[in-house]
């Protein structure tokens, strides 16, 4: 499933939530969550951030995002130097 996913431009995508503690208002908790998504507009994401506001009591400080393509064309390197060992 996945892979059909990703062939219709799902992105790996991970999201750092930081949001306060319910027992100690004033410290924040870090919470990482990583799902194929699509960018830029994430429904995946908006969609579990929806569910966070609405059903949980942790309220929402910050949310960082990050997205890359798992399938993409091939990218050669060539080494710097070559090296020979005995």
């Amino acid at each position: 499933m996945s892979l059909r996913l990703q062939l219709r431009d799902y992105r790996l995508t991970t999201a750092e939530i930081l949001y306060f503690m319910l027992d100690h208002r004033h410290l924040l908790q870090t919470y990482i969550w990583q799902e194929l998504d699509i960018a830029p507009r994430f429904p995946v994401l908006t969609k579990f951030l929806d569910f966070w506001q609405n059903n949980l009591d942790g309220k929402l400080f910050e949310v960082k995002v990050a997205s890359a393509g798992l399938i993409q064309p091939a990218e050669f390197k060539y080494a710097e130097m070559l090296r020979t060992l005995h």
